[in-house]
Formats: C-alpha cells, sequence, structure tokens
C-alpha cells in the first residue's frame, strides 16, 4: 500500500507539472490521457467535453479502445449525468445503475467506474474512471478522480482567463487604429 502510495504522489506531482505549463484545452486533455489512469488505478479513464448538447469522448487511455471521437447526448450517458447535475456519478456495476445506458456497454469490459464533472457550477467536461472488475469504489479513490476534476477546470480557468485578456489587449490595439483609417484628415 505505501508504494502505490508513493506511485500516486508521484504520479500527482506529474500531473500538476503538466497542467501548470498547459496552454490550450489540447494541453489540458493530453494532461489527463497521460496521467489520470495511473493516478487512480483504474484499467481505463475518459475526457468527456460538453458540446453543443452533447457528450464527446475526446481522450481516452484505457485497456481496450472506448467510446474516442464518438457523442452521445448529455440526457443519454453517464457523463452527462455527472455533467448535468454537478455531481459525481459512483458506479459500482454499470449494469445496474439507470444512469448508464446498457447498449454501449454491452461490448465493453467496463464493470465499474467514477465519473467526476470538470467545472462547477456548470460543468464543461468530465472525467471517467473505468474498471474491468466490479470494485468496491472508496472515498479514497473517489476524491483522487475529483482531485484531477478540479485541477483540470482550475487549469481551464486560468487558459480561458488568459485568453480572454489576450483578446482585450489585442482589441484595445487595433482598434486605434481602425478609427484612424476611418478618419484619416480628423484632426486631432
Amino acid at each position: 500500500m505505501f508504494n502505490d502510495r508513493i506511485q500516486t504522489d508521484v504520479g500527482l506531482e506529474r500531473f500538476g507539472e503538466l497542467l501548470a505549463a498547459a496552454q490550450s484545452l489540447d494541453d489540458v486533455v493530453a494532461a489527463l490521457s497521460e496521467s489520470a489512469r495511473q493516478v487512480i488505478g483504474c484499467d481505463g479513464i475518459a475526457v468527456v467535453l460538453r458540446d453543443n448538447g452533447c457528450c464527446h469522448y475526446v481522450a481516452e487511455n484505457a485497456l481496450e479502445p472506448l467510446w474516442k471521437g464518438q457523442r452521445f447526448p448529455l440526457e443519454e450517458c453517464v457523463s452527462g449525468w455527472a455533467m448535468l447535475n454537478d455531481k459525481t456519478a459512483i458506479v459500482p456495476d454499470v449494469a445496474l445503475d439507470p444512469r448508464v445506458p446498457v447498449a454501449p456497454y454491452q461490448t465493453k469490459s467496463i464493470r465499474s467506474l467514477v465519473m467526476a464533472p470538470v467545472g462547477s457550477p456548470e460543468p464543461v467536461a468530465a472525467l471517467g474512471a473505468y474498471w474491468c472488475a466490479h470494485i468496491f469504489i472508496g472515498e479514497e479513490t473517489v476524491a483522487c478522480v475529483e482531485a484531477m476534476a478540479r485541477q483540470a477546470a482550475d487549469a481551464l480557468a486560468r487558459i480561458r482567463g488568459a485568453s480572454a485578456v489576450k483578446t482585450r489587449a489585442t482589441s484595445r490595439n487595433t482598434a486605434p487604429r481602425s478609427a484612424r483609417k476611418l478618419a484619416p484628415n480628423a484632426m486631432i
């Protein structure tokens, strides 16, 4: 157990470094994809973006292909449930949970999962951790998934803020030039 804790701590440290260097949504998704599976100790992870009423599975790191690149209506999947309710879904058995659609899971080896929203109060994404066996999902595991989701949300907020500042600065710098173009002979 002690060795697992050290690996988790090292993985979380690396994840934090990747997020600190992130300059875009793609960088945050890559950080989650690279780190989450190792840190959480699961068989697979998925990063799901909220996209015009759909869940867009943009990245995964799993034992088998899951749903990367696919879109599902928010109301029809557990990642959508997590985003719509701004709550973590803890699912010890995917076959018994009404939030999980049966059909997509019939051909997958996933038996248990945790799906945490990214961002609050209106989540922009979700982070899912999957296991190929029915497992007891303890508080420490849920806390780890939620902590990674919070860190990703913070990184996305930082990136959006930096982008907004850059956009405002660009607008201020181009506005005077535009005014001069409209009235080149105006006296100043």
